[in-house]
């Protein structure tokens, strides 16, 4: 069977769909490449739909049929709420793909679109806090690696990846 993929701008009638694809894809993608005790904490604050998000305009779905088989996009503001962002920058936000469809282009096809709706609006550069399995995706993407970082999702809660970056 051909997938017919299309992608479109998130809507609040995605959140249970992309809240099932984190949910199911986090766990299976992420487990390779973190101990058991950072993803029993991790995973319930990461795999959750951010409304917000959806609703920003700039958080995309690729939707298969009926079914979301990945979601992500950018946002001027930074993750996690910690401020407004810089002038030109924008910031990668909360992207996955179906653990049963990876290397499939839908990745492929959703960064394509993130980086032409980053690019029009005037966003000149595209921060990325990527998980550790993730980032030869975001290389191949045009990324390049700044540098380990640590995220703090909360209080005892620390999560490892990498900061990456990308000139539009």
């Amino acid at each position: 069977m051909t997938e017919t993929l299309i992608v479109r701008p998130a809507t609040q009638a995605d959140l249970a769909g992309v809240d099932a694809l984190l949910g199911r894809s986090y766990p299976a993608l992420l487990k390779d490449a973190y101990p058991p005790s950072i993803l029993v904490t991790a995973i319930p604050l990461i795999s959750k739909a951010q409304p917000r998000l959806l609703a920003s305009g700039t958080y995309f779905v690729v939707i298969d049929g009926e079914e979301i088989v990945g979601a992500g996009g950018w946002t001027r503001a930074l993750p996690g709420g910690a401020g407004p962002g810089r002038s030109g920058v924008g910031n990668i936000r909360h992207v996955a793909t179906d653990h049963s469809r990876v290397r499939r282009g839908i990745g492929r096809k959703l960064m394509t679109r993130v980086l032409s709706s980053a690019r029009e609006a005037g966003i000149r550069r595209l921060e990325c806090l990527s998980t550790l399995m993730a980032e030869p995706f975001y290389a191949a993407c045009g990324f390049e690696t700044v540098g380990p970082i640590t995220l703090n999702l909360r209080a005892g809660i620390d999560f490892p990846a990498i900061h990456m970056q990308r000139t539009l």
